[in-house]
């Protein structure tokens, strides 16, 4: 098994530990919620139902990514299937902006009705209750997110996240228009809940779209790839560097300066010393190294990248 197999599998098992969580806990609001919107009538309360069914629908996709995900390299797949879980996130984002949008529509409708919601004390206890069940949920999220930087889990945890404000707003809106006498709070509520879910998925699209568009390593880690990958006596600086990552996998490539005298055989041994030093640094890291002669400057990347990434001698 490579070090690399042995990273994936916990991997695929936390994350399908989140998944298998999030529909469970889906099903759980569903149910509730639809129970709930039955005997209230509210459009808060409708609205957190069909965004409920959205995440049920979410959490199935993410179910799906993060067993794709975890499938190591094949054939017809020379980088992985990391990326099935961005296109997932993906999915996820359209899925929230669908619900956002039925609910605002739902709740301004509402708000020219001027219709008030029935049997508050339903809508209120069932909010207290997926309150809870949603606590319990993003706290293993949150656990399985710490350890694997799960790009799908993190998306489906903004869906949770959002449920939090979601189910208070519907409480808040509730209580405002039925006992404060506060006509349109219950609309409102649910305009309010329209716009959360769609900060949600603008932040969510973000995160994926990155991964698909291949973005640079934050800063920080790159400077740290690169302190480690200078610190060798037989290099005389890289440059050329580029990264990326894929679901849990990340990608880095560099030109590195060599004497121009040295052997085949000793660039060979020198290569892999330097790739073993950073699988041990950054694992799950694939590493490509292409040596040229001292001082020949190869223009494929940032032209200027050779200045600042040359080691002080």
């Amino acid at each position: 098994m490579t070090e690399s197999d042995r990273h994936a599998a916990p991997y695929a098992r936390l994350t399908r530990l989140a998944a298998l969580a999030s529909v469970s806990a889906a099903l759980l609001l569903l149910a509730l919620k639809g129970f709930a919107a039955w005997r209230t009538g509210s459009v808060a309360m409708l609205g957190s139902l069909a965004d409920t069914g959205f995440d049920l629908a979410a959490s199935l996709i993410t179910l799906w990514a993060v067993q794709l995900a975890a499938l190591p390299a094949d054939h017809d797949h020379r980088f992985g299937h990391g990326k099935a879980e961005a296109l997932a996130a993906l999915a996820q984002v359209g899925l929230i902006a669908v619900s956002a949008a039925g609910i605002g529509w739902r709740a301004v409708d509402r708000l020219v009705a001027g219709a008030a919601p029935a049997n508050p004390e339903w809508g209120i206890g069932v909010s207290l209750a997926a309150i809870a069940v949603t606590a319990v949920l993003l706290t293993v999220q949150r656990r399985v997110i710490r350890r694997t930087g799960s790009v799908a889990i993190a998306a489906d945890n903004l869906h949770y996240q959002s449920d939090l404000m979601l189910n208070l707003g519907v409480i808040a809106a509730l209580a405002l228009e039925a006992w404060a006498g506060l006509g349109g709070a219950d609309a409102l509520g649910g305009i309010a809940i329209a716009l959360w879910l769609l900060r949600g998925a603008w932040q969510a699209a973000r995160a994926a779209v990155d991964q698909l568009m291949d973005r640079e390593w934050p800063e920080p880690k790159r400077r740290a790839f690169i302190a480690i990958a200078n610190d060798h006596p037989a290099f005389r600086g890289i440059h050329d560097l580029r990264t990326r990552t894929s679901g849990i996998h990340d990608f880095a490539q560099f030109h590195v300066w060599v004497d121009p005298a040295m052997t085949i055989a000793e660039a060979h041994d020198v290569v892999e010393e330097m790739e073993a030093r950073l699988a041990r640094a950054f694992p799950d890291t694939e590493v490509l190294i292409h040596l040229d002669p001292e001082g020949k400057i190869d223009r494929a990347g940032r032209a200027d990248e050779h200045l600042r990434e040359m080691p002080e001698r």
